[in-house]
């Protein structure tokens, strides 16, 4: 597949197959939020999570490999659950850290991103409920709003049209910001379902920002 038939799409791949295909460098920005390989949604009714019929998702880490092609195709990477994958990454000034705004409940009152930025760490305060107003399909999908700001963190809100891509796309959140964004993106999800639900939002219409 040539490169620009990839931009504006979603893929139903192998992230580390399809990353073999994309040129050094070529993407401005990649937001992911990995499988952290520690079985979390096998524990769903201990620790009150929603059977999304997806129970298998966390149960391995990815592989250094595709640490490697991430960081090979990308300038730059913001990266959830950042501390989960030290051994695959370098010390970075530029940690995200999302405050769930609730405390004490079933699960982490809030989680962290691993950034390639060396500048001031931030910390996002959006209530973990935003993701159920979107319209939560995913065990771990995040609200538009604290994918929003990583991307505003990131290029600071005046690179309109660079390229952001998701290896992890899941329900397509990545996809949808960027497009909210006024950028390109590349989604890559192996689950067939989760790609047609990222459609399906992508087909959407927003309003302008």
């Amino acid at each position: 597949m040539k490169f620009e038939d990839m931009i504006n799409k979603v893929h139903c791949a192998d992230c580390l197959e399809f990353m073999r295909q994309i040129p050094d460098k070529s993407i401005d920005l990649i937001v992911t939020d990995p499988p952290y390989g520690i079985g979390a949604g096998m524990e769903k009714e201990h620790n009150g999570w929603k059977d999304y019929g997806y129970n298998t998702w966390d149960l391995n880490k990815p592989s250094k490999n595709v640490f490697n092609e991430i960081l090979r195709i990308s300038k730059e990477q913001i990266i959830w659950g950042g501390n989960y994958f030290i051994d695959y990454l370098y010390p970075s000034m530029g940690w995200i850290v999302w405050d769930k705004g609730q405390r004490d409940f079933s699960l982490a009152d809030g989680e962290l991103a691993w950034t390639s930025y060396q500048k001031a760490l931030r910390i996002f305060t959006v209530h973990r409920a935003n993701a159920l107003q979107d319209g939560k399909e995913h065990p771990t999908q995040k609200s538009l709003e604290v994918i929003k700001r990583c991307i505003l963190y990131a290029d600071r809100g005046n690179k309109e049209n660079d390229l952001i891509l998701d290896p992890f796309l899941g329900s397509g959140t990545t996809a949808v910001a960027a497009k909210e964004l006024g950028r390109r993106f590349i989604g890559i999800e192996i689950s067939e379902k989760y790609c047609e639900i990222a459609r399906q939002r992508l087909r959407q219409e927003y309003l302008p920002l």
